[in-house]
């Protein structure tokens, strides 16, 4: 269990590190007017400190490195 959670944390890791961040465009209603309707498609970014992805592939690499108590 310890093994397979420290390879995904490992990956999630990297991946914040390199990636930095994601964007995602959303529909929003700028008039709404009976069946008059406008709307507008608008560019939301979510970014993540860089020392985020760094503490999550620290903390995989520990789970990796670790020796299983039996």
């Amino acid at each position: 269990m310890n093994r397979s959670l420290g390879i995904i944390l490992t990956i999630i890791g990297i991946v914040m590190l390199v990636w930095g961040g994601f964007s995602y465009t959303k529909q929003e209603k700028i008039i709404d007017a009976g069946p008059i309707q406008v709307s507008a498609d608008k560019k939301e970014t979510v970014n993540w400190p860089p020392y985020v992805g760094a503490a999550v592939l620290v903390a995989g690499i520990i789970l990796l490195v670790s020796k299983r108590k039996t």
